[in-house]
Formats: structure tokens, C-alpha cells, sequence
């Protein structure tokens, strides 16, 4: 049995798809860091898993989105609704 406080490891191949989808989506310099975290939503109408992402623009802004399925699933038309 599963303890409750088991991490489910990352995806490393679905996080680096995703953070290339980003970086060819917005044309993002090469040392711009994207972080990416899958977290369980327990807010109602909430979708269970959600995906966070934070872009850190080498000027020093920092940007966070929420897209609500798991990076896994996410597709390039996902990313059409997110301002940088």
C-alpha cells in the first residue's frame, strides 16, 4: 500500500516536451528558466491535476500560468491562451 506522503516521481520527458513547447510557442532566449510542477486541485470545480508553470525572463520578470491537465496532455493550442 501507498503511503499518502509518496511522491509520484516527475515525468522528465514530459516535462522537457513541455518546456520546448513553451520555448518555441513564445520564442523565449535560451537561458530564460521554466519551471513546471503537476499539483492535485482540491478546489471545487477544479480539475484534479493542474499544471503550473513560471517563466523567468533573464530581465528579472517572472511570470506564472495554471493549465488545467497534466503536462502530459498539454498541446501547443493549450498554450494559445497564456500572455507573456
Amino acid at each position: 500500500m501507498a503511503s499518502m506522503f509518496e511522491k509520484k516521481k516527475p515525468d522528465k520527458t514530459a516535462i522537457q516536451n513541455l518546456k520546448n513547447l513553451i520555448t518555441d510557442n513564445f520564442k523565449l532566449d535560451k537561458d530564460t528558466i521554466i519551471s513546471i510542477a503537476e499539483l492535485s486541485c482540491h478546489e471545487p470545480d477544479c480539475p484534479p491535476i493542474e499544471t503550473v508553470v513560471t517563466i523567468h525572463h533573464v530581465d528579472g520578470n517572472t511570470k506564472n500560468f495554471k493549465i488545467h491537465k497534466p503536462m502530459n496532455k498539454i498541446q501547443p493550442n493549450d498554450l494559445i491562451k497564456l500572455i507573456l
